[in-house]
């Protein structure tokens, strides 16, 4: 069950910063270079090279080593995890609401009454 996985916490935490966000939207048009992918981010490289950490260790990017560059791209189902627990959480709360839903009408015809 994907609430159970383990590598649930790690994608939600990367997700959790807007600098790894935008890393992702970039890598979601194609692969890029970390000096590409580094470019419009204000930071010292050592500090942007965690955040890459970060979202490798969700599993959300991959990278390669081509010459003396590193290549990054898009896991392939890299939010899979994610997506599974969204959507498992989204039908039990749409039970929860229609449940409640039937029983606010059974009052209201109750009262009717």
């Amino acid at each position: 069950m994907a609430k159970f996985d383990p590598n649930l916490d790690l994608c939600f935490s990367a997700l959790g910063d807007p600098t790894r966000r935008m890393i992702l939207q970039r890598l979601a048009r194609g692969e890029a270079s970390v000096s590409e992918l580094a470019e419009p981010h204000d930071m010292a490289l050592p500090s942007f090279m965690e955040h890459l950490k970060k979202l490798e260790a969700a599993q959300l990017i991959t990278s390669k080593k081509q010459g003396r560059t590193r290549i990054c791209a898009l896991s392939p189902d890299a939010f899979l995890p994610a997506k599974d627990w969204l959507t498992e959480q989204r039908a039990i709360w749409e039970g929860r609401l229609d449940r409640f839903d039937d029983y606010v009408t059974a009052l209201a015809k109750e009262r009717q009454k």
